[in-house]
């Protein structure tokens, strides 16, 4: 079961689609971390991954207070019980740019300890999905760090990890963590100016093994790690986000377009999120 307090929030996709029918793509100067497989492993000590801990679905409990230098924790959830989180909401109706897509609320559950969003074929159209997406739009920071604990089933809808602008005036956006429907992929992508410039990081991943997404979010840049290791970074300071945003997860398909779309239902599993603010 989910929250009685869930809302609908199909308006922000609308006018995502509407303002990002162009843009301007340009490529990340911060190389990959190439195309093996990233190891699980905090090689620089500096960004967080979690704490080992066998009772959790992912294996790592979320990081401690103190876990990222010059930072406080400020939130964490391990989705626990049945329904969402306080804050948390759920996206319902037909996704912006995507008609052959719908968010269904039933889609979104918090069960064994995980948030799952879920996406099912339409029995009427096979070209149509369902699929989940929940917001943190009760809370929005200016500037912070978010580390998501999560993976995939496997490959077909575009599941993204991203941060949103809570005026839903768009740009700004920063995708952590955006699979292009690909479960061996994923990239970063941050939004900036009028015509919708987008910079681009990729990796090479397993993405149905548990990682640890994470962006730090400053005035100066922006920040990508991935099982405590930078895989992408920003720092065009004119440029980076200065306004207040919410941490969102969904997916989307695009069978329609005979792309991003899957073969058989597909999860996005969330362990937990843990978000900090400097000290």
């Amino acid at each position: 079961m989910l929250s009685t307090s869930a809302l609908v929030w199909g308006a922000r996709w609308v006018r995502r689609a509407a303002l990002g029918v162009a843009a301007v793509i340009v490529l990340a100067s911060v190389a990959p971390l190439g195309r093996g497989p990233v190891r699980l492993v905090n090689v620089n000590g500096h960004y967080p991954v979690g704490v080992p801990n066998s009772a959790e679905p992912s294996g790592e409990a979320p990081p401690g207070r103190t876990a990222l230098v010059g930072y406080r924790l400020s939130y964490v959830t391990d989705f626990g019980g049945t329904k969402l989180p306080r804050n948390w909401y759920l996206f319902t109706g037909i996704p912006g740019g995507d008609p052959g897509g719908r968010f269904l609320a039933s889609h979104t559950v918090v069960t064994d300890g995980m948030l799952e969003l879920l996406a099912t074929e339409n029995p009427s159209n096979h070209l149509h999905w369902f699929t989940g997406g929940v917001c943190q739009c009760g809370v929005a920071h200016v500037y912070g760090a978010y580390f998501v604990r999560s993976r995939l089933s496997g490959p077909g809808p575009n599941v993204a990890e991203l941060l949103w602008p809570a005026s839903n005036h768009w740009p700004p956006e920063i995708d952590f963590n955006e699979t292009g429907g690909s479960d061996v992929w994923t990239s970063t992508s941050l939004h900036y100016g009028a015509n919708n410039k987008i910079v681009r990081s990729g990796v090479h991943i397993d993405m149905t093994k548990w990682h640890t997404w994470g962006v730090i979010w400053s005035p100066t840049s922006v920040v990508y790690t991935v099982d405590g290791r930078v895989w992408g970074r920003f720092s065009q300071r004119a440029h980076v986000p200065r306004v207040p945003m919410t941490l969102d997860f969904e997916q989307r398909t695009l069978c329609p377009l005979h792309r991003q779309c899957p073969t058989a239902p597909q999860q996005l599993y969330v362990d937990w999120v843990a978000e900090y603010v400097r000290a």
